[in-house]
């Protein structure tokens, strides 16, 4: 084996969409996004050999993050590979290791694409990671299969959403859809909006509009906005890639709390992502039903009245680097999982 830095967008994205698991958390796309905004990327491929054409065994992409509570190596979604290979498990872990001293990382973050089991857990514990204390990406997410047809998706929606959806077609509420960045200006000012009404810090429009220019250019995000007499219900900002259609960011007006439009995004973009040959339908995170008292509830609610499965992820872990400066960071995210309830 021989793990090198990615320099080919189309090798990286072949073999990592040929996981069924995997999902835009490892995209090259996503990483182009991390660059546009000054962060130092690793993205690494395990070959088996040296030759060019030699077969990829595994890949994992992570973004260098110079938080003040802790310098440290994300990787979300990631490693890339088979779990049941254990020389090659071993080996992709001790290469993030020596990737976070490169960057002089205080640890490396790792939130893998796994299914959370008393297995899968104590892989962690065996690779000398402890469990985080704060989240990396969804942890706990809602997940439809797109192999159902529309009909049989619709009997299994909750019965007030499926009377939401027809109140919707109703009142004439129409989709639009756009691939172009300059759209997400509205968006960002809606979302300021939901910001203040669920009571959450919103991220700046740079933020939103680098992300969405980074996928939009290889059609992988399209912006869905409901509509009423021209006025703008909600938007979907959804992400297509490999076997998962991603409903990354939602926003919904005043007027869209009482006119719902948002079923219709998702009914839309649902066809869409059949379309693309697309599996799955991740509405992403939610929260445990008898969490009533999290910010997030009441939309959880809202994505299990669709039928979702819901699906665990392995936590988040850390590979400390530096035991002092971690400990820090400990205590500084523990305090503050806890004042924002999350």
């Amino acid at each position: 084996m021989k793990i090198i830095d990615a320099k080919n967008r189309q090798q990286w994205d072949n073999f990592v969409t040929s996981h069924p698991e995997a999902n835009f958390l490892q995209s090259w796309d996503f990483y182009e996004f991390h660059q546009s905004r000054g962060n130092q990327v690793v993205r690494r491929l395990v070959m088996d050999g040296d030759e060019e054409d030699s077969e990829i065994l595994g890949a994992y992409a992570g973004v260098v993050e110079a938080a003040k509570r802790g310098r440290h190596l994300a990787i979300a979604g990631g490693p890339i590979l088979d779990w049941e290979e254990t020389d090659l498990v071993e080996a992709v872990f001790q290469d993030m290791r020596e990737q976070g001293q490169k960057y002089k990382c205080a640890f490396v973050r790792v939130r893998p694409q796994l299914e959370k089991s008393v297995q899968s857990m104590e892989l962690m514990y065996r690779l000398g990671l402890v469990e985080a204390p704060m989240y990396l990406s969804v942890e706990f997410a809602g997940i439809l299969n797109l192999e159902k047809d529309e009909e049989e998706i619709i009997k299994g929606m909750r019965q007030r959403l499926r009377r939401a959806l027809r109140k919707a077609e109703k009142n004439e509420i129409t989709v639009e859809k756009s691939t172009d960045p300059a759209d997400i200006h509205e968006f960002y000012q809606i979302q300021l909006q939901t910001a203040t009404r669920q009571g959450f810090v919103a991220f700046s429009e740079d933020f939103f509009t680098k992300q969405f220019t980074a996928f939009a250019k290889h059609n992988e995000a399209v912006l869905y906005t409901a509509k009423y007499q021209g006025e703008i219900l909600a938007q979907n900002f959804m992400i297509f890639y490999g076997n998962e259609a991603s409903y990354h960011y939602g926003v919904s007006s005043e007027l869209g709390t009482k006119l719902s439009g948002a079923p219709l995004l998702h009914m839309e973009a649902m066809r869409d992502a059949r379309k693309r040959g697309i599996k799955r339908y991740n509405f992403w995170g939610i929260v445990e039903e008898d969490q009533t008292w999290h910010r997030f509830y009441g939309v959880s609610q809202f994505k299990r009245g669709f039928g979702v499965t819901e699906f665990k992820y392995v936590p988040a872990h850390d590979l400390v680097l530096k035991r002092g400066r971690y400990m820090v960071t400990k205590l500084i995210e523990t305090v503050r999982k806890k004042v924002r309830h999350v």
